[in-house]
């Protein structure tokens, strides 16, 4: 295995390992929610306004598929609907109360595993972090390029 080969399967199984401790405490504090719902409440709790379109733009899914989750969310009652006075064709989504409570679970959790997680990058230096970020910068600009090459050979379904 190359150095590229071992970076991606060294991100892939760091993801998978925080994903798997993390779940356990995720789904005791938000019960009845699946994954996909929290990241959409959380996504709607720091938008300003946000539509099926914005959400499926930064899921990198279907407009189809934001629809079918955010319905879900109206019925669980973790989201409203509203519209805008000047724009009556556009629908967008916000927290109710409940989903306010989801949202505010999830920051709370996500600050608990970065202190889990503290001593790690308490060792890490600038320098070290801004290489870090760099080369996570580069890869996600070729990550977007390559999309838009697909784009292009095929019309968005959220366009």
């Amino acid at each position: 295995m190359n150095k590229e080969e071992q970076l991606i399967a060294g991100f892939r199984d760091f993801f998978n390992k925080m994903v798997w401790l993390n779940k356990i405490k995720m789904e005791e504090g938000l019960e009845g929610y699946t994954s996909s719902e929290i990241h959409c409440i959380d996504y709607i709790g720091r938008t300003m306004d946000p539509n099926v379109t914005k959400i499926a733009e930064s899921f990198y899914m279907t407009s189809g598929a934001i629809s079918k989750l955010t319905k879900k969310l109206v019925k669980k009652g973790a989201l409203e609907s509203y519209q805008k006075p000047d724009n009556k064709k556009e629908i967008y989504f916000r927290l109710t109360k409940q989903g306010k409570a989801a949202y505010k679970t999830h920051e709370e959790l996500h600050q608990e595993f970065q202190e889990r997680d503290k001593v790690v990058f308490e060792q890490v230096t600038d320098e070290q972090f801004d290489n870090m970020l760099r080369f996570v910068e580069k890869y996600s600009r070729h990550l977007d390029a390559e999309i838009e090459k697909l784009d292009a050979g095929s019309k968005p379904e959220y366009s």
